[in-house]
């Protein structure tokens, strides 16, 4: 007896996503772990040293986080309001940070004492920073200026006020020590030299800025603010593209993979991850609310997210399980003193393997095409997995037994098919199979209209109404094709040559011109 085939309902499936290197790499990231605190997580960074602690800035005080253990290893609770922009230092020792006291206040790590208060600024400082290899701190405030501070003597060095607005990103040129900008809520991104001790450049980002970013090379800058990203030129601030991946404000950005790739977060949930060399997203990583901040680590071993309620998710990259394996047999030692091999005969089992069959499956089997018909039209299946309803009106039509089980439908089972005519009409996947079976269904029943109940009329008429509305679709569509067709046509004529011989194709080739040269010499 030959085994029944069950129906291939996997023909309606959407195509597999491209999978590529970056997809497996951040994949490796595991799911995160939630940590909550008391308010939105205002900022992330972590220590350029092992094991690459990452301090988080959040309400009244900056905690220092373990990414193995998740836990809190330094707690800096010396502020009476709240903390901005925790950043460490190269050498992870110390530790600055702005707050809504107007200071920007200076912590040594190991013992949480704090060493330096700089005072000056008149509103809250968002962003703080450390110049590379020089004993100074960079400050951003909302009273729209930039202070450049000396370490050791807490004084002020030099100020930029040349903002209009609060002043809430900033960078220091990785190459150029004495070069860095800022960007403000006036919409602008300015460039001061403290050699001049002046803004040099000014750039037009048209949104307010909340974020600046250096590439490592120095020469290129990026600014975020809206839901745009601008790439600009250090050179004159030409702008040299910009990138709009995002549906809502962007908050963030971080560069990972040895700067090579560039995280942004935003709002609407999402970080997406692009390459450097040609700015196209090659993974996007997605959170369950508003991004705030972001961290990564030097060696993208983790990356952290802070949420606008409170939430530090952490992502830890987990090992291959093929390393694990490798490792496990690396440490286990064999004693082939104590271990002894015997030798058994091989054991063939034999085995049949039996499929459970779907329902649908089973009523088509003994030839109950009502019931099956009937199994694949409750409400659950037409609204979760409509292609096993498409696959087996297919399978009773190809049967030809669709127009008897049409014949005998139920009130209730009628009124269920219309949704689901009326649903799969404006789906590309099911309108082209669905067109014969509605043809079908209104020549059965279209002379019984006046016996049915008013709620199936009504639901035809509905019908009537998605094919009156996907054929004017149709009607719109060709008008643009025929457009489309009138501005090829006209771009190949441009492109004709002007010669009318060559236009007609009556000048000869020239193996032809040399052939006749020859034939007449």
């Amino acid at each position: 007896m030959p085994i029944f085939k069950p129906l291939n309902t996997r023909i309606y499936k959407k195509p597999n996503k491209v999978v590529t290197p970056d997809v497996i790499y951040w994949k490796k990231l595991g799911d995160p772990v939630l940590v909550k605190e008391f308010g939105p997580i205002d900022y992330i960074d972590f220590s350029p040293l092992e094991p690459h602690h990452f301090a988080v800035t959040c309400s009244v005080r900056v905690q220092v986080y373990n990414p193995i253990t998740k836990l809190v290893v330094k707690n800096l609770s010396r502020f009476r309001e709240n903390a901005y922009g925790a950043t460490f230092r190269n050498d992870g020792k110390l530790l600055c940070s702005g707050s809504a006291e107007s200071v920007v206040k200076l912590f040594d790590v190991s013992s949480k004492s704090l060493l330096r208060l700089f005072k000056g600024h008149t509103a809250e400082v968002h962003r703080t920073f450390f110049v590379e290899d020089r004993p100074q701190i960079i400050s951003y405030s909302d009273d729209k200026s930039v202070k450049v501070w000396d370490i050791s003597t807490e004084k002020e060095i030099v100020t930029y006020s040349e903002h209009t607005d609060y002043v809430r990103a900033g960078a220091v040129n990785p190459i150029m020590p004495d070069i860095t900008i800022s960007g403000g809520y006036d919409g602008v991104v300015k460039m001061y030299d403290a050699r001049v001790g002046a803004s040099i450049l000014t750039a037009q980002h048209d949104a307010p800025v909340e974020s600046v970013l250096f590439l490592p090379s120095g020469g290129i800058f990026l600014s975020c603010g809206g839901t745009d990203i601008k790439i600009w030129d250090m050179m004159g601030a030409k702008l040299l593209g910009s990138v709009s991946q995002h549906h809502k404000t962007i908050t963030c950005m971080r560069l990972a993979s040895d700067n090579k790739r560039l995280l942004s977060g935003s709002l609407d949930r999402h970080v997406k991850i692009y390459d450097t060399s040609n700015f196209e997203v090659v993974h996007t990583l997605t959170y369950p609310n508003s991004i705030l901040s972001l961290g990564v680590s030097r060696n993208d071993d983790t990356v952290v997210a802070g949420l606008v309620d409170g939430l530090v998710c952490v992502s830890r990259r987990e090992e291959d399980k093929e390393e694990d394996e490798a490792k496990k047999m690396s440490s286990f030692k064999y004693n082939a003193k104590k271990t002894t091999l015997q030798p058994t005969a091989d054991l063939v089992v034999s085995s049949t393997e039996m499929g459970i069959q779907a329902k649908y499956d089973r009523k088509l089997k003994k030839f109950q095409y009502n019931k099956a018909f009937e199994t694949v039209m409750a409400s659950y299946v037409i609204n979760k997995t409509p292609h096993v309803t498409m696959t087996v009106l297919q399978e009773l039509q190809r049967r030809k037994c669709l127009h008897r089980v049409f014949e005998q439908l139920e009130h209730r089972y009628m009124l269920l098919l219309l949704t689901f005519f009326v649903r799969g009409i404006s789906d590309v996947t099911f309108s082209r199979p669905l067109i014969p079976m509605i043809h079908m269904f209104m020549d059965i029943w279209e002379s019984k209209l006046d016996t049915l109940p008013l709620e199936i009329v009504k639901k035809v008429i509905e019908l009537s109404h998605m094919v009156t509305l996907e054929n004017d679709i149709l009607d719109q569509f060709s008008v643009l094709e025929g457009s489309l067709q009138m501005i090829v046509a006209a771009s190949r004529a441009s492109e004709t040559p002007k010669d009318p011989l060559q236009k007609l194709n009556l000048m000869p080739s020239e193996e032809a011109q040399k052939k006749l040269v020859l034939n007449l010499t």
